[in-house]
């Protein structure tokens, strides 16, 4: 027998097996698990491929999950978290509407009134339509008791009394107005009448006008008023809103 016949043979042998294993079912199986084998290593280059590809902080985000027992793939939001929230605007609230005449300041403590009395308030400038003086005059401006005319919604006032009932360094709280120091007079100005100094004839009447009001009298004064009282009383009210007791208890 020659060697070809004797390969023929072998190949026929070979051959006849592997349809033996076919029809057994043997052969597939093992050609499937190898397939899927090598699958698993293509799959396990390609992981180990993205990881390497990934930063530094989702390799540390996916080591966490797998840390804590959770999936190792990144937490995917819900698409109602995809979903952009209309934002809601506090609806602004609008700005309050003031009384006409309303100051800033507070009124006084019901222990620091020492008296109330019920007036007749008008108002007037230190232009010439209320003192018959013109800026050019060396005196426009100044009051009987030396001190310069002011109008401070957030401090103190100047004003105008008769010095019989409210001597010249009273402190008032006139509502609708503010605090007020009496260091003008008048000739006008007798008895329960007071006159309420503003900037400009405009205010006068645009703020005040003549009213009848009840003031409130918490310091009586000795007949001066000086700059030095104007700027102290100020600021005290600046700073407190209000007139200290600790003032009104001292020589001021």
């Amino acid at each position: 027998m020659n060697k070809m016949g004797l390969y023929q043979r072998f190949w026929c042998l070979f051959v006849t097996i592997v349809l033996m294993l076919t029809a057994a079912g043997i052969f597939p199986d093992y050609v499937r698990k190898s397939a899927q084998a090598r699958g698993m290593e293509d799959t396990a280059g390609q992981r180990g491929s993205s990881i390497q590809k990934q930063s530094p902080v989702d390799r540390q985000q996916t080591g966490s999950a797998s840390r804590l027992g959770g999936s190792s793939r990144a937490v995917q939001p819900d698409a109602a978290d995809k979903a952009v929230k209309p934002e809601v605007q506090a609806a602004k609230p609008k700005n309050p509407v003031k009384a006409p005449g309303s100051v800033p300041v507070a009124a006084p403590a019901p222990e620091q009134i020492i008296t109330s009395l019920k007036v007749m308030a008008t108002g007037y400038t230190a232009g010439y339509e209320s003192t018959g003086k013109t800026a050019k005059h060396p005196e426009y401006g100044i009051t009987y008791s030396g001190v310069k005319v002011r109008r401070d919604k957030n401090a103190v006032s100047t004003i105008a009394a008769d010095p019989k009932v409210l001597p010249l360094g009273s402190i008032l709280y006139i509502p609708g107005y503010g605090y007020g120091i009496v260091a003008d007079t008048g000739s006008a100005i007798k008895g329960r009448k007071i006159d309420l100094y503003f900037s400009t004839t405009k205010q006068v009447y645009k703020e005040w006008g003549k009213k009848s009001v009840v003031i409130q009298l918490i310091k009586r004064g000795d007949g001066k008023c000086t700059e030095s009282m104007l700027k102290s009383l100020g600021h005290a009210i600046q700073t407190y809103n209000a007139v200290p007791q600790y003032l009104l208890e001292e020589a001021i």
